[in-house]
């Protein structure tokens, strides 16, 4: 018959073959059926440091095949042994689903984020639109004033350029009654010599009919006589 150790080491023996074991230096979890021990040693006899709840993640740092036990570290840095038997190469049921729900909730949470960002972003995409808009009008009246300035300019430089003429005209007008008041000037002077010269003409025909006028008479009696 076998010893009572020997029993222990098949047993633990069997049990390593039946579950899978996490390597040395992999994350391993305690199984959610209960809290297991963590104890000094690789046996019963040693004292217990703490226990761990399922679905506790601790590191596998050696395992003991004929104890059934394995050295782990918890996350706070406790160093202890349990049996191998209560640990799992991944994480319990349990606790994937809270993992699994903790995402769900994240992604869902984002989701909604990334939606109102959406939302956001189509609004901003609405308000620039209407900006454009806006702005394409805005550029089509000042487009159409400054075709109008344009045409104004237009016409303001040819009416400009007809009152420089009309000035240049009425300058040589001015130059030709300039001239013509010259010569009406002239003129005068020449008929008012001209009336003196025949006044002076006729005072002395005058003087002179006066003259012999009388001595016509005369002369006209005489040969009346005869």
């Amino acid at each position: 018959m076998l010893s009572t150790h020997g029993a222990r080491w098949l047993f633990a023996m069997a049990l390593f073959l039946v579950f899978p074991q996490p390597a040395s230096g992999q994350a391993a979890w305690v199984s959610d059926q209960f809290e297991i021990t963590l104890r000094t040693g690789p046996s019963t006899s040693n004292a217990i440091e703490r226990m761990l709840a399922s679905g506790t993640q601790v590191e596998v740092l050696e395992r003991d095949a004929a104890s059934g036990y394995a050295r782990v570290r918890t996350s706070a840095g406790t160093e202890g042994w349990v049996l191998i038997r209560y640990l799992m190469s991944e994480p319990s049921a349990r606790e994937q689903l809270r993992a699994l729900t903790g995402q769900l909730n994240d992604a869902t949470s984002e989701g909604a984020t990334l939606e109102s960002q959406l939302a956001s972003v189509r609004g901003e995409l609405n308000e620039a639109q209407l900006r454009v808009g806006e702005l394409e009008r805005e550029k089509a009246t000042l487009e159409r004033d400054l075709d109008e300035i344009r045409r104004t300019a237009a016409d303001t430089l040819g009416v400009n350029q007809r009152n420089q003429s009309l000035r240049q005209e009425l300058s040589d007008a001015e130059i030709r009654i300039d001239t013509l008041e010259h010569e009406n000037r002239g003129l005068r002077s020449e008929t008012r010599h001209l009336w003196i010269g025949t006044g002076a003409v006729s005072v002395v025909v005058g003087i002179i009919l006066g003259l012999w006028l009388p001595r016509i008479r005369v002369q006209k009696r005489r040969y009346d006589r005869f």
